[in-house]
């Protein structure tokens, strides 16, 4: 896939294990190519409501539940996983 326009800047960001993680299994849940593109996403929605001066609290506390869900389905994906793993059904 081609990029359309090329990308010449870099941001470093610190994320704790938990918080990469999550961005990962939101690659996975939205398709994205990559966790830079996933946050790359994020970036410009909050951008974008920035530059029309629609950003108010009502999106960023939808947004923020939003990712409140995402994080405990992925805790409780863990624990599955942990589970299963304990019961000997590993491959």
């Amino acid at each position: 896939m081609t990029v359309q326009k090329p990308r010449s800047r870099m941001i470093s960001v610190r994320l704790s294990d938990e918080e990469y993680l999550a961005l990962k299994q939101l690659r996975f849940t939205t398709g994205a190519r990559s966790v830079s593109d996933v946050a790359r996403d994020a970036m410009q929605v909050l951008l974008h409501g920035a530059y029309r001066g629609e950003v108010p609290d009502h999106h960023m506390d939808e947004f923020r539940a939003h990712l409140r869900s995402l994080d405990t389905k992925i805790e409780q994906l863990a624990a599955e996983i942990t589970t299963f793993k304990g019961n000997g059904n590993t491959q």
